[in-house]
Protein backbone atom coordinates (compact mmCIF):
# COMPACT_ATOMS: atom_id res chain seq x y z
CA UNK A 1 0.00 0.00 0.00
CA UNK A 2 1.20 3.48 -0.89
CA UNK A 3 1.53 5.95 1.93
CA UNK A 4 -0.51 9.21 1.35
CA UNK A 5 1.32 11.94 0.12
CA UNK A 6 -0.43 15.19 2.27
CA UNK A 7 0.64 17.72 -0.62
CA UNK A 8 -1.24 15.53 -3.48
CA UNK A 9 -4.16 15.02 -1.57
CA UNK A 10 -3.97 19.11 -0.29
CA UNK A 11 -4.12 19.63 -3.88
CA UNK A 12 -6.68 17.46 -4.92
CA UNK A 13 -8.53 20.02 -2.22
CA UNK A 14 -8.65 17.00 0.39
CA UNK A 15 -8.24 17.56 3.47
CA UNK A 16 -6.94 15.50 7.27
CA UNK A 17 -9.34 13.63 9.28
CA UNK A 18 -8.33 12.25 12.28
CA UNK A 19 -11.15 9.66 13.56
CA UNK A 20 -11.37 6.87 16.44
CA UNK A 21 -10.86 3.37 15.25
CA UNK A 22 -14.91 2.99 16.33
CA UNK A 23 -15.89 5.46 14.21
CA UNK A 24 -13.78 4.41 11.42
CA UNK A 25 -15.30 1.30 11.66
CA UNK A 26 -19.22 2.84 11.66
CA UNK A 27 -18.14 5.10 8.66
CA UNK A 28 -16.59 1.59 6.67
CA UNK A 29 -20.40 -0.40 7.32
CA UNK A 30 -23.07 2.95 7.31
CA UNK A 31 -24.73 4.03 4.61
CA UNK A 32 -27.49 6.48 4.97
CA UNK A 33 -28.83 6.65 1.79
CA UNK A 34 -32.21 6.51 1.19
CA UNK A 35 -33.85 3.74 -1.63
CA UNK A 36 -34.36 6.96 -3.96
CA UNK A 37 -30.85 7.92 -3.69
CA UNK A 38 -29.42 9.65 -6.95
CA UNK A 39 -26.03 7.73 -8.33
CA UNK A 40 -23.99 10.16 -7.10
CA UNK A 41 -25.28 10.23 -3.67
CA UNK A 42 -24.73 6.12 -3.39
CA UNK A 43 -20.85 7.01 -5.14
CA UNK A 44 -19.92 9.61 -2.68
CA UNK A 45 -21.07 6.97 0.00
CA UNK A 46 -19.64 3.89 -1.21
CA UNK A 47 -15.86 6.05 -1.39
CA UNK A 48 -16.60 7.25 2.19
CA UNK A 49 -17.10 3.70 3.45
CA UNK A 50 -13.98 2.78 1.17
CA UNK A 51 -11.68 5.27 2.40
CA UNK A 52 -12.68 4.53 6.38
CA UNK A 53 -12.27 0.94 5.88
CA UNK A 54 -8.76 1.71 4.08
CA UNK A 55 -7.89 4.03 7.09
CA UNK A 56 -8.57 0.94 9.79
CA UNK A 57 -6.47 -1.46 7.23
CA UNK A 58 -3.79 0.70 6.90
CA UNK A 59 -3.29 1.89 10.91
CA UNK A 60 -3.51 -1.79 11.78
CA UNK A 61 -6.84 -2.00 12.48
CA UNK A 62 -9.64 -4.78 12.16
CA UNK A 63 -13.07 -4.27 10.87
Amino acid sequence: MNETDPSTEAAKGRGPLWLDPDDLRWLSKHCGCTADASDEEKDRCGRVRFRASAALHKHGHSH
